[in-house]
């Protein structure tokens, strides 16, 4: 329904923006989707549709247990969501109505390459380093500081919620402690909503789900974090599966069964 939603009212808008991430619709590039979406929907003159789409079939969005328990804790139903199968991007861009803004890339898939000359903005913090030694910004980060410069009144407390935890979580997957430009960033959203959850609390739900993958199959499993490799000719799938170290020593006895001596880490290559 919403596909042919989507298809009656592209017949009356002048412009359809779409926000849209990399495929692997890690929280950081998603929750930066939804929030630039918004923004530019506020800002945006009469026609002009923003819509964040996630760059995956809406089938593939079991995959992503991480990124759909946070905005289940949110309260925000992917019913909601727009999935790639779910827009024609290229018959919008045929008739000419199509705008995109990248976050968290700077590039789109090989599938969509024709749709370059539609990209107006892209919002990639590699690209937008400043070249010094500090790891680069998170895409949430970079999206909070236009809206505080831009429209500070658009941030609610819900909001800040979500892009904080999108920035912690960011920092906390890279094992390290928060950089000073984003202690800066974080601080100015505590210090406008002080009823946000303490940031420990935030950090060991994000620890607790970290592995989680209830309810995934094998295949699923290995989708899950599929990244994909090309270089216009070829292209290679990389995949990894988590495991507790309990479940790793549990393997020990079916390798000594198949004469391995020991669990090693296996590459597969699809074409």
């Amino acid at each position: 329904a919403l596909f042919y939603l989507l298809q009656d009212r592209s017949k009356r808008l002048e412009k359809v923006h779409v926000v849209i991430g990399p495929k692997t619709c890690d929280l950081d590039s998603l929750i930066s989707a939804f929030t630039y979406a918004y923004f530019l929907d506020k800002v945006s003159p009469p026609g002009v549709l923003c819509l964040p789409v996630l760059n995956i079939p809406r089938t593939e969005f079991n995959y992503f247990t991480k990124t759909r328990f946070i905005l289940e804790e949110l309260n925000i139903s992917d019913s909601f969501h727009i999935f790639r199968d779910e827009i024609n991007l290229h018959q919008l861009n045929d008739e000419g109505k199509l705008s995109i803004t990248l976050v968290g890339s700077n590039v789109l898939g090989s599938e969509d390459g024709i749709l370059e000359s539609a990209v107006v903005r892209v919002i990639n913090p590699v690209e937008q380093s400043d070249g010094e030694l500090e790891l680069p910004e998170s895409s949430s980060s970079l999206v909070l500081k236009e809206l505080l410069r831009e429209a500070p009144e658009l941030i609610t407390e819900q909001l800040a919620h979500v892009l904080r935890g999108s920035i912690l979580f960011k920092w906390m997957t890279m094992d390290l402690e928060v950089s000073e430009k984003q202690e800066e960033i974080l601080s100015i959203l505590e210090e406008q909503f002080p009823n946000l959850p303490p940031r420990d609390d935030i950090i060991s739900v994000f620890q607790e789900t970290q592995l989680s993958a209830q309810g995934l199959s094998i295949e699923q499993t290995i989708l899950k974090d599929l990244k994909e490799l090309s270089d216009g000719e070829i292209k290679v799938a990389i995949s990894t599966v988590n495991m507790t170290l309990e479940v790793r020593t549990g393997c020990f006895p079916m390798c000594l069964m198949n004469d391995w001596s020991e669990c090693s880490p296996c590459l597969c290559i699809f074409s």
